[in-house]
């Protein structure tokens, strides 16, 4: 099968995430020196850089699944202790920035998120949304092409984590784990024929999400993009609130991927 990488210019990688705004707004873990999986956790941090005086939120907004995806960089750790994995995730609120969404869209810099309006993204001025994408966006789009190209050789999968509420807009949700994709299927769907037999999760294909509501530009510029197989998980939070947890999830995911990827990665 042809196999077609991104390419990138020397200037778009001097910058390593640090601007004197924006501090860290990338991290970049290696389990392996030959990794088989890229790990991606977009939504890994509720961290507001202080410039912006916290969007205007809340206490309570800015703790909550509007400002990330509590849990899921602890499984994401925890499968990068797993598996021959590199690990990359970001350090600031997908308020400030939503990196799993392309520049164009309007849910990129929401000005409503959930229940909780962003006074910090109403009206927002075109050069500070442009800073938002350089500062934020760019660095994390050009670290995940640095590590694709890096590890082309040995990367055969890209698994995105994320995690979601027990609850939305006051309806309870009974899946507990979601199993999505973008235009690439193949690895979503062979994921849902190999759900182990022992498995008490309630497990959805394309739920509670699907790329209809624009989940998806992870998957389809950095995996589809470059040939990787590729799929998001969805955890509900109310399993991943330890630790403990966090690692047992971590266990029962990467043990399920190393299954559909065929025994070995």
């Amino acid at each position: 099968m042809s196999v077609k990488y991104f390419t990138m210019e020397s200037a778009q990688i001097i910058t390593d995430g640090h601007n004197p705004d924006y501090g860290a707004v990338v991290d970049v873990s290696n389990g392996t020196d030959h990794p088989s999986i890229l790990i991606v956790c977009e939504h890994a941090s509720n961290d507001i850089p202080p410039h912006l005086n916290n969007l205007g939120l809340s206490p309570a907004a800015r703790n909550s699944h509007a400002a990330w995806d509590p849990g899921a960089l602890g499984v994401a750790v925890s499968m990068l202790d797993m598996l021959p994995a590199v690990l990359v995730n970001g350090r600031v609120s997908r308020l400030v920035y939503d990196c799993n969404r392309p520049p164009e869209a309007a849910s990129a810099i929401p000005e409503k998120s959930e229940i909780y309006d962003i006074p910090g993204n109403v009206n927002l001025p075109a050069n500070e949304r442009q800073a938002r994408i350089d500062y934020v966006y760019r660095p994390f789009e050009t670290t995940l092409h640095h590590q694709i190209n890096r590890h082309r050789e040995t990367l055969a999968l890209m698994v995105t984590i994320h995690s979601f509420t027990p609850v939305y807009h006051g309806k309870q949700r009974d899946v507990e784990i979601g199993i999505l994709h973008g235009s690439d299927h193949s690895f979503a769907s062979a994921m849902m024929d190999k759900i182990p037999s022992a498995s008490t999760f309630d497990v959805r294909l394309n739920e509670p999400y699907s790329a209809q509501d624009g989940v998806a530009h992870t998957l389809d510029l950095h995996g589809a993009g470059n040939g990787l197989a590729n799929v998001m998980i969805e955890i509900r939070n109310d399993l991943i609130q330890t630790p403990d947890t966090q690692r047992d999830l971590a266990r029962f995911l990467s043990d399920w991927l190393i299954e559909t990827l065929g025994g070995g990665t």
